[in-house]
Parts: structure tokens; C-alpha cells; sequence
């Protein structure tokens, strides 16, 4: 399933992974008093809109939360949603100006197995950011379902698919979290951060030791194209940034980045 044709569009399941990041990537939540504040903006959004959510986590400067969004609403319910934090947040911290990084990212949820590993990569946030293992951290939705108390969560339309009896359900939706999926990589999941083309231009220059872009652009064919492929897997810059940087166009771009794989059988 690849991404790229699924990232803030509409879902036939009206169902969607949603990313809202802090402005230069700063931390949004400084205390618990910030995360139970936006968990209560949440809940009283979730009222006042009549979405679901099957997941969330809340991380240091990012939240992820998967929605079933059945009145189409999602662009109402982020707004409200972000724009109550932020003014609490600005009131609390005497500060002005933006909290969130421009408008939330979503991905849409076209399938049941997409979905539960949506709620899987999810839940995994806190150990992947080495706080602690996912049973143990509070601000996500974890607890939740392996307690079958859902406050925030409506974990009985996730857990009706795991099993037949509650308990059945719960041992196999803990099974499933611990596992490693062979089809669908964390990769599948994130959100990538396309990085402006001073950013970008900084990147290269820090990641293959050139002083500038223009020592790339004076090299042999060769040594051009190789400098070009290795430009090409720095996360964050896209294809048309790297012909503009190279003076070419961004279809040469694909065709020496496709050449060098197959001359150097990269797959």
C-alpha cells in the first residue's frame, strides 16, 4: 500500500492515521497538565462531533491518533482541537505565534489490517523513543485496551475484531502489539517531513562532507549521478528539490537515480 497516493485524501472508510506536529518540531507538552489538557479538548471534541478513535499516543512534540471520522468532519474537529490547545498553551507559557506545524497530516485507513497495524505502530511510539515499554506509558491508549476500559478509546469496536469473548480479544490484541509484522514496516506509517530547500541544501552538504552544491554540479556524469542517488535516500528531500538544486529537470533526476540502481543492482 503505498503512501503517497492515500496522505491527506479522503478515505472510502471514512477512517484516518492523523499526525499534528509542533511547530520546528518543538515540544508541545511540557507537563501533564498540557497532555490532560488536550486529552480533555479531544474528549470534548469527540462529543461535540461524534467521531471515534481507535488509538492515540501522545509523544513530546507530536500526536498521533487514528479516527473514524463517520460525518466527514475531520478538518472541523483538528481545527477545534488545535486551536484550543493553542490558546491555552500560548496563555500558560506567555508566548504568541503558532504551537502546531501548519495544518495536521492524515493518512487514510483503506482496510482491517491496515488498521491494526496503524493501532500497532501507534502504541509502539513511547518504546521507540526509548521512555518506557508501551504497557506502562500513560498518555496513549495501550492501557486502555488491555484494561477493556474505554475512557477515551472506543476499544470495543477495535477489540470485536480480535476475538469472540472480551478476554479472547484482549490476550489476542496483546499478542498481535508484540509482534513483528512481515508485510508492513514502521516506514509504512510515518509521516515524512519534507524539508525546504535551505534545509535540504544544508542536509547535503553536512551528510556527503560538500562545501556546496556546486562542487556536485561540476563533476564527471559519474560521479554526479552517484552524489545524486545518495541525495536521493536523505529523508526529507524530494526529487524536484534535487533537480533544481542540480540544474536538471526532475524526470532526469528519476532516470539517473533507476540507472545507478541498475548498474549498481541496488534494489
Amino acid at each position: 500500500m503505498p503512501r503517497s497516493n492515500r496522505e491527506n485524501l479522503k478515505a472510502n472508510t471514512n477512517s484516518y492515521h492523523v499526525l499534528l506536529r509542533g511547530i520546528n518540531k518543538q515540544d508541545i507538552f511540557l507537563d501533564n497538565q498540557d497532555r490532560a489538557k488536550f486529552l480533555k479538548e479531544l474528549m470534548i471534541a469527540k462529543k461535540e462531533f461524534e467521531f471515534k478513535i481507535y488509538a492515540f499516543a501522545l509523544m513530546k512534540n507530536h500526536v498521533h491518533i487514528a479516527i473514524f471520522d463517520k460525518n466527514n468532519k475531520l478538518p472541523d474537529v483538528m481545527h477545534f482541537i488545535c486551536s484550543k490547545y493553542a490558546m491555552y498553551f500560548n496563555k500558560k507559557y506567555d508566548r504568541v505565534g503558532h504551537v502546531f506545524q501548519n495544518r495536521y497530516k492524515s493518512i487514510g485507513i483503506e482496510n482491517e489490517n491496515y488498521l491494526f497495524n496503524v493501532i500497532r505502530y501507534i502504541h509502539k511510539n513511547p518504546e521507540k523513543a526509548c521512555i518506557c515499554r508501551k504497557e506502562a506509558y500513560k498518555w496513549s491508549s495501550y492501557r486502555e485496551f488491555i484494561n477493556s476500559c474505554g475512557i477515551i478509546t472506543d476499544v470495543d469496536l477495535v477489540l470485536k475484531l480480535f476475538g469472540k469473548t472480551k478476554r479472547e480479544a484482549i490476550n489476542n490484541f496483546i499478542k498481535f502489539n508484540n509482534e513483528i509484522d512481515r508485510v508492513y514496516s514502521d516506514a509504512e506509517f510515518e509521516f515524512e517531513t519534507r524539508l525546504s530547500d535551505e534545509e535540504a541544501e544544508e542536509c547535503i552538504k553536512r551528510i556527503l562532507n560538500v562545501k556546496n552544491i556546486i562542487d556536485i554540479q561540476r563533476k564527471s556524469d559519474e560521479n554526479r549521478n552517484k552524489y545524486i542517488y545518495e541525495i536521493s535516500q536523505i529523508k526529507g528531500i524530494a526529487s524536484n528539490q534535487i533537480g533544481k538544486m542540480m540544474k536538471i529537470s526532475e524526470r532526469t533526476v528519476q532516470r539517473i537515480i533507476n540507472k545507478y540502481k541498475r548498474d549498481n543492482s541496488i534494489k
